[in-house]
């Protein structure tokens, strides 16, 4: 038989719960004023994107108050009236804008800064937003054709594949080409990541945080990835998939610079004049997808897994060649016209 007093017991609980004091438990975190520059990169999940973040807002404050940026400057700057923010922040887009710097660059800087303001409001130190201060107009991906399939054969074909440093890389442009990878979801990839009976390839994908993609490969791509491993041999699931094979680094990781030297050298070898990146070999495959399928967004945006399909919009956009047959027609025009 239940106590009839029980409920009234357990309502008394919730109650002695409810009215506990913040400070019996939390008293400890709530002390002093906020960190709100380490709150902000606490909060970034990405090591590169806190470095940037870092870099950013140290140029901020160096170059408005001369000093690295403490505790003690950045509660000044968030303290400030909403014009006077606006004000600085402004005076110093005007340095970047005078420094030369790119437009691209300037924005990131003064999404750092605005990123500040924000974490600052959600600390209750800050009681204004810098959206009155407009980035730089930028035309992204103002290149994205990069190279055919015939130029990436070429380079493929001077790589050695009865030596150790051919398999490497030619394994390394098979996946950025049959993959479209950037070159820093390359860098993670670990042993344990390639199923090659699945045809399977598991990419921590660009903020995405911890959250994973299981990517489908071609045999061709899961051929090249079986052969390097199987001569470098040590197929531990926890190292590395590719790794150094010089003298003073052999078996660590491949370094994103790394790659991009990788790359870099082989076009150049193989005589494209067109300076070429890891990024642009990814350009060059999600454009030569969209020419094979006619253009066709949806199919493409599962190879490029750009999280916004206007992305892919500029690479179609790029590809064509509507302007080229435009100034064909206009200046056919004029020799017609003066026969």
């Amino acid at each position: 038989m239940s106590n009839p007093n029980s409920g009234e017991i357990v309502f008394a609980s919730l109650e002695a719960c409810l009215d506990a004091p913040i400070a019996r438990y939390f008293d400890a975190q709530l002390q002093g004023d906020p960190d709100v520059l380490a709150q902000l990169l606490a909060d970034k999940r990405n090591p590169n994107t806190r470095r940037a973040y870092e870099k950013d807002l140290r140029d901020f404050f160096l170059k408005m108050t001369l000093l690295p940026p403490s505790g003690d400057s950045v509660l000044e700057f968030l303290h400030l009236q909403r014009e006077q923010a606006v004000m600085v922040v402004l005076k110093y887009k005007a340095m970047l804008i005078k420094s030369g710097l790119r437009e691209a660059t300037i924005n990131r800087r003064l999404a750092a800064i605005k990123s500040l303001a924000k974490m600052g409001r959600k600390l209750g130190v800050c009681n204004y937003s810098l959206e009155d201060v407009s980035g730089e107009k930028v035309k992204a991906y103002r290149d994205t054709r990069g190279v055919d399939s015939k130029a990436i054969s070429i380079v493929i074909q001077q790589f050695d594949r009865q030596t150790l440093i051919g398999k490497r890389n030619y394994a390394i442009f098979l996946v950025l080409w049959g993959l479209a990878l950037r070159r820093q979801e390359i860098c993670h990839l670990n042993v344990g990541d390639f199923d090659f009976y699945g045809r399977k390839l598991r990419v921590l994908g660009k903020g995405k945080g911890t959250n994973e993609e299981y990517l489908d490969m071609s045999k061709d791509v899961a051929a090249a990835l079986a052969d390097w491993l199987i001569a470098r041999g040590d197929l531990n699931g926890n190292l590395p998939i590719f790794t150094a094979l010089d003298f003073h680094n052999s078996g660590h990781r491949l370094t994103t610079d790394a790659i991009y030297k990788i790359v870099a050298t082989a076009f150049k070898k193989a005589g494209v004049k067109k300076p070429m990146s890891p990024h642009r070999v990814r350009h060059s495959a999600i454009t030569a997808a969209l020419d094979a399928t006619d253009g066709n967004i949806r199919k493409v945006q599962k190879l490029s897994r750009h999280a916004d399909p206007r992305t892919l919009m500029i690479y179609d956009d790029n590809r064509n060649k509507d302007l080229w047959e435009m100034s064909e027609l206009l200046t056919g025009m004029l020799k017609d016209s003066g026969k």
